[in-house]
This record gives structure tokens, C-alpha cells and sequence, in this order.
């Protein structure tokens, strides 16, 4: 399908002040993937680094790794014992026996992710999304599929916490996550900077795989169950849906989100 569309004139609005995202202070990362990726990352500042006796000699590999400028920014790594790591991730969390003491990464603006953007970009809006798991596994699939940064709203969100890390197996350290005021206002900004906003809803009449998915992209997902919201479905250039078909026609956010950035990973390779 060709895309047209008439433009709203701009309104004159200058640069807001980029929103925090929920929480602050040290944060945890536990597991490999969440830690090994933040070892990395420059930007993000690690303040502690707590492993078993058992995974020392794995960690003293991964840093060992680093380049030396990033490997002096960081801490010794403080042997304990399991059951304190244990008590540090909360229940059930798999930590693998390692965590990282860490501060929130920088905040960042949607006006920062218009002015990085490419000419092919493709970018994920989370409508209250708030179960971590799915947050984190769509971070995990932004990676995979050349999403550069997934926006959410800072209220009826997924805040970026350990549990959301560990979901996202580290790309909460390779895409960005930002967290804006309101959705339907950081639609139209990314709107007038060129983007189209494809929104996923269940009962849309064309298929994904009908509308053209190359250039700027902004796939917008709806929370579980209620899906998008009225104003969020409004601000919309068109409604999608999955070609689903069987006695069990639908996904849950992750795996919907998965399959629509398949898909225009598709396109644009194509």
C-alpha cells in the first residue's frame, strides 16, 4: 500500500524537558545477559558488582575483556554468598550468581530519538504496557529486529527494573527505552519529523503484511486486554492487524510486537 497524507502544520512547540522514568536511584541487574551488557554499555555507570565464588572466574573474563578505559570505571567485584544474592534479586529471580549495583541510564527526550533517526528507522510506542515480562521481551525483540528505541509512558508503564533487565536478556543496554508524558502528543512530533504510526489492533481490516512498512516506522502497540486507547488509535496513520487465524487468534503483546517488527524488518531487507 502506498502511504499519503496531508500534514498537520506545525504548532511552534519548542524542545519539552526529557521525562525520568519511573524510579531512581541504585537499581539491580542480575544474570549474565542483563550484566554482561551493562559491562559494556559506556553510558551506563555501574556503582557494584556482587557475584558467587562460583562465577568469579567467569566475571574476571568478561571484564577482562573490556577496554581498559571502560574496565577502570569500574568496581572490584565483591564475593558472596549465594543466599545474599538470593535475598538481593527477590524470589524466583534467576541471577546466575552475579549482580550489578547500577544507576538509571541517562534520560532521554522523544526529541532525541527524532534527531538520531535514519532515514530508515523503526521505532516501538507502548500504550500502558505495565507487565515487565512483556516490556523486557519487547526490548529483547526492538534488539533482534533493528528497533532503535521503544517509547513508553511514564504512568501505566513497566518502570526499568531488574525484572524487566533479565526479560530483555540485555537490550535494555542496546535500545533505548524512553519514557514520555503523553503518547498521543510524542505521536504527532514524531509525525511531523516524518514518521508513520502503525497501530495494531485486532479488528483492523488490513493485514500487516498489506502496508507499507520502509522508511520511518513507529509500530504502536496496545496494553493486554484493552488494547490501544481511544486518542492512541486516533493519532494512528492506519490500523493493522495480524493474519491469525485458528482457535486461538491472538497473541499477547510480546509475541504480536515480535511478529510486526519481523515483518518490517522483512520490507526494509527486501
Amino acid at each position: 500500500m502506498t502511504k499519503s497524507r496531508t500534514r498537520k502544520p506545525s504548532q511552534g512547540r519548542g524542545r519539552s524537558k526529557p521525562t525520568q522514568s519511573p524510579g531512581s536511584g541504585k537499581d539491580l541487574l542480575w544474570g549474565w545477559h542483563a550484566v554482561s551488557m551493562a559491562l559494556q554499555n559506556d553510558r551506563r555507570r555501574i556503582t557494584g558488582l556482587l557475584c558467587t565464588a562460583r562465577s568469579e572466574s567467569e566475571l574476571a573474563a568478561r571484564l577482562s575483556a573490556l577496554p581498559d578505559s571502560r574496565r577502570a570505571e569500574l568496581p572490584l567485584p565483591s564475593i558472596r554468598d549465594k543466599a545474599v544474592l538470593d535475598a538481593l534479586a527477590g524470589d524466583g529471580a534467576v541471577h546466575q550468581g552475579v549482580i550489578a549495583e547500577v544507576k538509571p541510564l541517562p534520560d532521554i527526550a522523544i526529541e532525541d530519538v527524532i534527531e538520531g533517526a535514519a532515514e530508515r528507522s523503526l521505532l516501538v510506542l507502548l500504550d500502558q504496557v505495565t507487565d515487565p515480562h512483556n516490556v523486557g521481551a519487547i526490548l529483547r525483540s526492538a534488539a533482534a529486529f533493528g528497533a532503535s528505541a521503544v517509547i513508553a509512558t511514564d504512568r501505566n508503564a513497566a518502570p526499568a527494573t531488574g525484572v524487566l533487565a533479565k526479560s530483555a536478556s540485555g537490550a535494555l543496554d542496546a535500545v533505548d527505552l524512553v519514557y514520555v508524558t503523553n503518547l498521543s502528543r510524542s505521536m504527532e512530533l514524531l509525525q511531523e519529523a516524518g514518521f508513520w504510526c502503525i497501530g495494531l489492533d485486532g479488528e483492523a481490516e488490513k493485514t500487516i503484511d498489506a502496508v507499507d512498512l520502509t522508511g520511518r516506522i513507529a509500530i504502536v502497540m496496545g496494553a493486554e486486554g484493552s488494547g490501544l486507547r481511544r486518542l492512541t488509535r486516533e493519532h494512528c496513520d492506519f490500523l493493522v492487524r495480524l493474519p491469525t487465524s485458528g482457535p486461538v487468534a491472538t497473541l499477547n503483546v510480546s509475541a504480536a510486537t515480535s511478529a510486526t517488527l519481523y515483518e518490517a524488518a522483512r520490507q526494509n531487507l527486501g
